[in-house]
């Protein structure tokens, strides 16, 4: 067994957790540092925390002594790098949730703090570690379908996670939360494709997308602004509150219910309550939403290849595709379906193509063996694990400056789409 590590966990919410209990026979939490009184008791119940090593907030933390090996950072977008700073200063390797950032200028600060305390940042792209991905990645870096030129990938935001995470939730305002729905949701997939390409540069960008679905004049005839409130078609609208939330009230449970965090086991009165106050209760296509429901990127790397992320939300199904076009054969496959096939180029009479389907076999609810994200979330914290230990990097884990490429592409993309341009990528040497 490797030896256990200690932590501090930096948000104490849902993501915090799952990262600190993923590897539970390697990884001591020690601490946590949270605003809110509520979930600071709650992780001291959890891992046994005296009340000095509950701290309110990340300032505070680092205003004391080290404690702990690393820090696990699952505050909100706009916060991992104020939270940051000053861990690194305290002497603290971080597991930082992604996006690490959400500006060009907060993304150089961060990526230059790095650079200075000398201390080792990953960022949460779990989908690296996903076998799905981590394995098509393999076999491009063995050169199985020569040189890639062109990326065709998509990311299909099922409508009941458009709707809690997004319409109704807490990415449904850039001036709040600071991110973009294409950085808030599809970083992964912009970090991929640049993953892929294994370190050539994006070059040029350009993007269009819109709020096409979840506006005022869209909604239904009779909709109210409150589904258990005031809404005369509740009962057979797909956006239901009740739908979502009382039928499936496991569904979205760390969203939805966070309003009764403070009550141990919300009774369905209470949860009923809620929603007519909470802004998971409203009317889909009557919030103050001000990001895309759609948007298509386009990107053209250094040496002229080119590659396009087409995000969705409100499909039936959730998804997540990928097909890799290269000079000698081709890899397309579905995350969901943990199973890509590999063509090659065969001329000889008769075959055309010679084809290879790898099924990876994780199934169900995407949690696979090691955790959700198709098994990403596990793999994630136990090669940061060994890497913060000394071991290696595998292939699959980020410095912080693996992870500008990607977050550059998505910078670059809002600003395509803004300003109706195609945006050119300073990426420095």
């Amino acid at each position: 067994m490797s030896e256990q590590l200690s932590c501090v966990i930096v948000g104490a919410g849902n993501r915090g957790l799952v990262y600190a209990q993923a590897c539970p026979e390697r990884i001591k939490v020690v601490g946590v540092a949270d605003p809110s009184p509520v979930r600071r008791a709650q992780a001291a119940r959890r891992f046994g925390l005296a009340p000095a090593r509950c701290f309110e907030s990340a300032e505070s933390l680092a205003a004391h002594p080290k404690l702990a090996d690393f820090i696990i950072n699952a505050t909100m977008d706009h916060q991992h790098v104020c939270t940051t700073l000053p861990l690194l200063e305290r002497g603290y390797d971080v597991l930082l949730e992604k996006p690490f950032a959400t500006s060009e200028e907060e993304m150089w600060r961060l990526v230059a703090a790095v650079r200075a305390s000398g201390r080792k940042v990953v960022i949460c792209h779990v989908l690296r570690h996903a076998p799905f991905y981590a394995e098509i990645r393999k076999r491009v870096a063995k050169g199985v379908i020569g040189d890639i030129l062109n990326i065709q990938a998509t990311e299909h935001v099922s409508y009941d996670h458009m709707a809690v995470a997004f319409a109704r939730g807490k990415w449904n305002r850039t001036d709040d939360c600071k991110s973009s729905m294409l950085m808030a949701k599809c970083c992964h997939d912009l970090d991929l494709i640049a993953w892929m390409k294994g370190g050539v540069r994006p070059a040029k960008v350009a993007s269009f997308g819109s709020n096409f679905q979840f506006r005022p004049e869209n909604a239904p005839t009779g909709a109210g602004t409150r589904c258990l409130v005031d809404c005369e078609v509740e009962k057979d609208c797909l956006y239901s509150a009740r739908k979502h939330y009382i039928d499936h009230p496991d569904r979205w449970a760390f969203y939805v219910w966070r309003p009764l965090e403070h009550i141990e086991q919300p009774t369905l009165e209470e949860k009923i309550e809620s929603l007519k106050t909470s802004p998971y209760g409203r009317c889909v296509w009557k919030t103050d939403m001000d990001i895309v429901d759609h948007q298509s990127v386009l990107i053209d790397f250094e040496d002229g290849c080119t590659a396009t992320l087409n995000m969705v939300g409100g499909t039936p199904k959730a998804s997540r595709s990928i097909h890799l076009l290269g000079t000698r054969g081709e890899i397309l496959g579905c995350l969901e379906d943990s199973k890509f096939t590999i063509r090659r180029i065969d001329p000889r009479p008769g075959h055309e193509f010679a084809e290879e389907v790898v099924d990876l076999k994780v199934r169900g609810d995407m949690s696979g063996a090691h955790g959700g994200h198709a098994g990403g979330d596990g793999r994630l914290v136990s090669d940061f694990l060994d890497y913060i230990g000394g071991k290696p990097a595998s292939l699959s884990t980020t410095n912080i400056e693996d992870s500008v490429a990607g977050h550059l592409i998505g910078f670059c993309a809002n600003r395509a789409l803004r300003e109706n341009k195609t945006v050119a990528v300073d990426m420095p040497g």
